[in-house]
């Protein structure tokens, strides 16, 4: 079985924008890319690929490519804003203890 968590403000994200945007669901993959080798693709999807595995967490049903599950497997979601030279920044975080480093920039990891 697949597990995954949700900080607080990640799962009062997630209900909002699902509640906005009736008939979408949160899918989660992952991608090779950038300067570390993969990168976290989180989509709010209106069609659901069959071959995705659904999970629930705290009532928010989130799908998983089935290729990574692997890797997405203990994977736990955070949702943060800053405030970065005036400019307020809103993102998932993506913790995962399966990685063994990031690129300088953050938005890559490796394993």
């Amino acid at each position: 079985m697949t597990t995954l968590t949700l900080t607080e403000s990640a799962k009062t994200y997630l209900q909002k924008w699902l509640a906005m945007h009736p008939g979408q669901v949160f899918r989660l993959s992952i991608k090779k890319t950038g300067c570390s080798g993969y990168s976290y693709l989180p989509s709010m999807k209106d069609v659901i690929n069959p071959t995705d595995v659904k999970v629930e967490v705290e009532c928010i049903e989130i799908y998983l490519d089935q290729a990574w599950i692997d890797l997405l497997d203990g994977l736990q979601i955070d949702y943060v804003e800053e405030d970065k030279n005036g400019l307020k920044q809103k993102r998932l975080i993506f913790i995962n203890q399966k990685e063994t480093g990031r690129c300088g920039c953050g938005e890559s990891f490796h394993v």
